[in-house]
């Protein structure tokens, strides 16, 4: 059985779906055609239902629940991994208001922007981005705040930029969990048995990569780009963790509770559909 699989070319995703898609492993009679997209893509392609199994953001599965369901594996959450909000000079005061600042966000359906509307729902005046493309802007005055993801949180600093907030300390000192970035979903319209069994093999996939880390870095530094290799580890080690092999009691009451209190602020619609793989 083929599917069409959408993950993006960053190394936490290379790293996690590389012994999946050059069967490395038993994938169980299942063959992937693999489309590699930035994860605001992805969301669309979501919206569309053009692929079967994708990538994508917490906050862009809220407006496509009722088509996919959220796999056990693959996930990213994780603690010190959030959004950061960026300045080109140093902010001083932890109580600034930012209500008439313009604001690079890296999609509107991202989940930095559904944390950044979570922490400042007063600020409105977003200019939405390419997630690479956003450090310059701030740094040319663009814009006057970035939020950035990725790998872009170990390079801002060393382009003179300043961290205003981490929208993941943020998120931690108010819940206590482990935030949810994206996940991993597949078409609610698949049976179940092919449902279970693209679950069954994406954490056979992780767990490969585990135990054998460097099998895949040719393909994850082929898709890095100009990413250095120090950095393309901090960016694995970051975002892939034990949530990644299966997100357990934990991590799914993390993501009922980013839903829930998004839901509260009004951010997303409400979600009538159960989140998850059962």
């Amino acid at each position: 059985m083929k599917l069409k699989l959408g993950f993006s070319p960053c190394p936490n995703d290379t790293f996690i779906f590389d012994a999946l898609i050059h069967h490395k492993i038993d994938t169980e009679g299942l063959d992937f055609e693999v489309f590699y997209d930035d994860v605001e893509t992805l969301n669309h392609k979501a919206f569309r239902q053009d692929l079967d199994v994708t990538k994508l953001s917490f906050h862009a599965y809220a407006y496509c629940v009722q088509n996919y369901v959220l796999l056990d594996s693959g996930s990213a959450l994780g603690y010190g991994v959030g959004p950061l909000v960026i300045s080109k000079y140093p902010v001083t005061d932890s109580g600034t208001v930012y209500t008439d600042k313009t604001v690079a966000i890296p999609g509107k359906f991202t989940t930095a922007n559904f944390l950044f509307s979570l922490a400042f729902p007063e600020v409105k005046n977003k200019v939405e981005l390419v997630f690479s493309e956003i450090e310059e802007a701030v740094l040319s005055g663009k814009v006057d705040l970035g939020l950035i993801i990725h790998e872009n949180r170990f390079t801002y600093e060393q382009k003179g930029l300043h961290k205003v907030i981490d929208l993941g300390a943020y998120w931690e000192e108010k819940t206590g969990c482990a935030i949810p970035l994206g996940g991993i979903v597949a078409k609610r319209s698949l049976d179940q048995d092919t449902k279970h069994k693209i679950n069954r093999v994406l954490r056979k996939s992780v767990e490969y990569a585990f135990t054998n880390p460097t099998s895949g870095i040719a393909f994850i530094r082929s898709h890095a780009q100009t990413m250095e290799d120090e950095v393309m580890y901090k960016h694995i080690g970051l975002y892939v963790n034990k949530y990644s092999v299966d997100l357990g009691s934990e991590g799914r009451s993390a993501i009922e509770l980013l839903f829930s209190k998004a839901v509260s602020a009004g951010v997303i619609p409400e979600v009538k559909e159960h989140l998850f793989l059962i």
